[in-house]
Parts: C-alpha cells; sequence; structure tokens
C-alpha cells in the first residue's frame, strides 16, 4: 500500500490540498512502514493533482481540506480519502498504521495560503 500525505516544509499536513506542492509518500507493507519518499505536484492543482497520485500508485490521502471536486477525482482513481487532518504527517500515518487516525469526511478548505516549499529530505517518521 502506498499512503500519500499532503506535505509543507515543516512536516506539517498541508491544510490546502488544490495548492499542495508536495506529498510525501509511504510505502506500508505488512502493516510496516518500508520507505518514505517525497515528490512535488509538478505544479498541478484540484483535480489533476489526483492523476500525480495515481502516477505513483498512490492507495490513499491523508489530508487538510480538500473540495468535493477533488474528492471525486481521487475517488474515481480508487484512492481513498482521509481529510479533515493537521498536525504532523508522520503522527498522521502512526496513527493510520494503528488504527487511530481520526478524520472528517465533511472537511472543506476554505481558506488559502501562500507557500512556499524547498523541503527536500527524504527521512522516514520512525
Amino acid at each position: 500500500m502506498i499512503l500519500a500525505v499532503t506535505y509543507d516544509r515543516d512536516g506539517q499536513i498541508f491544510q490546502h490540498f488544490g495548492k499542495t506542492e508536495y506529498f510525501k509518500l509511504y510505502n506500508i507493507e505488512d502493516g510496516e512502514l518500508t520507505r518514505c519518499t517525497v515528490i512535488g505536484s509538478d505544479g498541478q492543482g484540484h483535480g489533476a493533482l489526483a492523476g500525480v497520485l495515481s502516477a505513483h500508485d498512490v492507495d490513499a490521502l491523508i489530508c487538510g481540506g480538500i473540495g468535493p471536486g477533488a474528492v471525486n477525482a481521487l475517488a474515481a482513481m480508487n484512492i481513498t480519502c482521509y481529510p479533515g487532518n493537521s498536525g504532523s504527517a508522520d503522527d498522521a500515518v502512526k496513527a493510520f498504521l494503528k488504527g487511530e487516525l481520526t478524520f472528517n469526511s465533511e472537511a472543506t478548505c476554505d481558506h488559502h495560503h501562500d507557500h512556499e516549499c524547498d523541503h527536500d529530505s527524504n527521512h522516514c517518521c520512525h
């Protein structure tokens, strides 16, 4: 399984899916984290981001706010969405692995960010 998280330079879950510049991808095998990588969104926005995730064989996404069009685009590509999260990306994945991730299926993004990200770390959360 590959789990993606909208990602900012401080290791936090980025709160506006459609403006995400980076995703942190977590490879999970038999309930264990095996690898983490950070990828760029290639300047894509909103619904096109689902294609970026699909191209990386992502199975599920943890994010903050997300609009209904993006949720539909993810669903069309068989990517399960866990919206309404905030805080550390690594901590959210740890909670996911323990079956303790809380999320808000009604989460929508209603704020905007000016965001510059120069994060290039590929370290894992363990």
